[in-house]
């Protein structure tokens, strides 16, 4: 199985925001947040992937078909410093239980060498077990989580947990980053 990071064009904004709707859509059964009143979601900082210098937007391919994204900004969670924090993180369900989310976080971390960010829902047990798992192989058990991290809330009022972690290996940004899984 190949498994591509590629960075999100602003002519492929369309596409991210569709994405973005159906992960909005998943992750509202944790958050308990309702659309607006042309029954979307939306997502408030889209375009300033595009705006901003400290946003990156990637797509996820496994064997050449769109299975994913992640979003990556320098925007802490939390009142620690930090160099990056993973925004959003979406792996469709086809491809989850196959090692592509795995795989995906591993090369989107080493895309970005320093410190990181990395808030989790509590509620959402998949993602808890996922997380857990994925920053502890990273890292090697160096890590840090903090549950219920004051100021984090989500929109249901829950705080989320926040791991803080470095970069033990780095590379740099290229514009298509592939691995055999």
């Amino acid at each position: 199985m190949k498994i591509e990071i590629v960075p999100v064009g602003i002519d492929e904004k369309e596409i991210l925001r569709n994405l973005l709707e159906k992960y909005d859509y998943e992750f509202s059964q944790y958050d308990n947040r309702g659309v607006n009143k042309l029954g979307l979601y939306g997502y408030q900082y889209l375009d300033n992937y595009w705006t901003e210098a400290n946003r990156w937007a990637f797509f996820v391919y496994v064997d050449d078909n769109l299975a994913g994204f992640a979003m990556v900004n320098n925007y802490p969670e939390a009142d620690e410093e930090t160099d990056y924090t993973l925004a959003e993180f979406f792996i469709m369900y086809k491809y989850r239980r196959s090692g592509v989310g795995k795989t995906a976080a591993k090369k989107i971390f080493d895309m970005f060498k320093g410190r990181w960010q990395l808030k989790r829902h509590p509620k959402n047990i998949g993602s808890v077990f996922f997380w857990d798992n994925v920053i502890n192989e990273y890292t090697n058990g160096n890590y840090r989580l903090v549950k219920s991290y004051p100021g984090s809330e989500y929109a249901d009022g829950t705080l989320g947990d926040i791991y803080f972690f470095e970069t033990p290996v780095a590379k740099a940004i290229d514009n298509k980053f592939t691995d055999q899984v």
